[in-house]
């Protein structure tokens, strides 16, 4: 077999319930819906292996499989399972995917410090597709023909980020549509992954596109802070106006240099904060207290056909509204981070993500949601494997740790795995397998 590392990988699901969960949250038709916890497990296995197509789940039958797992089936059934879905059974697998990565998180430390800050972002992203039997695809924001994936995420202070939920909506649809009801949901995950004593911040980021009352008076419902950039209306442009010259305070941006006497950073740009108050066109009661904490840019770009130098200086301004307690500064960095969301979504599209591989909506729904459940496994495996793999890519997780080569041979009635001797990567798939499986027997010859 060439894929080894399936082995203690799906010890780790079977382990932590995802086969349970499934039979047991999953009400399919009994026709397509039978041993649903196997057929999710395989579908999951092959993700893991570099499956990014139906048609590639026949990696699952190859070699001695069959001797290593049950539920090696044949591509044209997990599509047949995959068909059958409707949205309602794919509400069910969102239920399954969060309930088992609370599972998960108890064997690995996947969400390690949560308890003490948890960071939340929330974006979406338009996964291209190709004709016109695709159901749901059309053109958004991106300008190109797709289908709309929305993502929420978690990382903590030492722990890489995990997928705490999915969405997948019409290629046309603006990102804000159903925002309130997710981010009500995200956060329900997060906090069936936090003790019932934690205390620590919950701060929820995203871009302008989710700035609305829906989302933000979600995250507040939850007990979750936020730090959403704000679009330049006029209620902002005001309120940025009323800002002193002498408030601004220099930070560490792109091309900043530190003063090595005065410990000052030398850089254009610079940061402020006022008291504002959200959505103050809503009735009182649902107007939301906070401030806007305001990064400013000199304007370096001339316009074309300019006659003169301008008479003072100009800037670009970039706001957000958070309700969080940082201060100025770190509260402007702590935003610019939610930019890592992007590399999960960028992880997803170069992995089990490349495609969508059916024409019926639900069941690329169903796929989306199994995608992200392949990435948190390969996220808690790489914690297991050690800290070199903690944080690594799925790409990484899948090279060195699952497409290893290994010869099956019987003896006794067990079941043995001759694996590759002196192979870079042996020593985090010992600890992986130790901790999915049990330390591993080694046969003398």
């Amino acid at each position: 077999m060439s894929v080894a590392g399936l082995v203690p990988a799906m010890a780790l699901a079977v382990r932590t319930g995802l086969s349970d969960l499934a039979d047991e949250w999953l009400t399919l038709p009994s026709y397509f819906g039978a041993n649903a916890g196997l057929k999710v497990t395989a579908l999951v296995a092959g993700m893991l292996a570099g499956a990014d197509s139906i048609d590639d789940m026949a990696l699952l039958r190859h070699g001695g499989m069959k001797k290593l797992f049950a539920g090696t089936y044949a591509p044209s059934t997990l599509g047949s399972f995959l068909r059958a879905f409707t949205f309602g059974h794919v509400r069910q697998l969102d239920a399954v995917a969060a309930r088992w990565l609370v599972g998960v998180a108890a064997v690995t430390p996947i969400t390690a410090g949560i308890d003490e800050y948890a960071l939340v972002d929330i974006d979406d992203t338009i996964k291209e597709v190709h004709g016109y039997q695709k159901q749901g695809s059309g053109y958004g924001y991106s300008g190109v023909r797709g289908l709309n994936a929305l993502i929420g995420v978690v990382s903590t202070a030492t722990a890489a980020p995990i997928i705490v939920g999915s969405r997948l909506r019409k290629g046309a649809t603006g990102s804000p549509r159903g925002a309130g009801k997710f981010v009500g949901d995200v956060l329900a995950t997060v906090g069936r992954l936090r003790s019932k004593t934690a205390s620590g911040l919950v701060l929820l980021r995203a871009d302008s596109a989710f700035y609305g009352h829906a989302v933000v008076a979600a995250a507040h419902r939850a007990g979750a802070k936020v730090s959403i950039t704000a679009r330049m209306d006029p209620a902002v442009k005001r309120t940025i106006a009323t800002i002193t010259e002498n408030a601004w305070t220099t930070i560490q941006y792109t091309d900043a240099i530190r003063d090595e006497t005065t410990g000052q950073w030398i850089s254009s740009a610079e940061v402020a904060e006022v008291a504002f108050t959200a959505f103050s066109s809503r009735k009182k009661a649902e107007r939301i207290e906070g401030r806007l904490v305001v990064r400013r840019i000199p304007e370096l770009n001339g316009f074309e056909g300019d006659g003169q130098p301008t008479l003072f200086d100009t800037h670009r301004f970039h706001a957000f509204f958070t309700t969080s307690e940082l201060d100025t500064v770190t509260a402007d960095k702590t935003h610019r981070q939610h930019a890592i969301i992007e590399q999960i979504n960028a992880d997803l599209k170069d992995s089990a993500l490349a495609h969508l591989p059916s024409g019926v909506f639900t069941a690329n729904a169903a796929w989306l949601v199994l995608a992200t459940i392949a990435f948190n496994l390969s996220r808690a495996i790489g914690t297991l494997a050690g800290t070199e793999l903690g944080k690594a890519r799925s790409g990484t997780i899948r090279r060195k740790l699952i497409n290893i080569p290994a010869r099956i041979s019987t003896s006794a009635r067990k079941i043995v795995l001759h694996l590759p001797e002196h192979w870079p990567w042996e020593t985090g798939w010992k600890a992986l397998f130790a901790g999915a499986c049990g330390p591993p027997r080694t046969v003398t010859i």
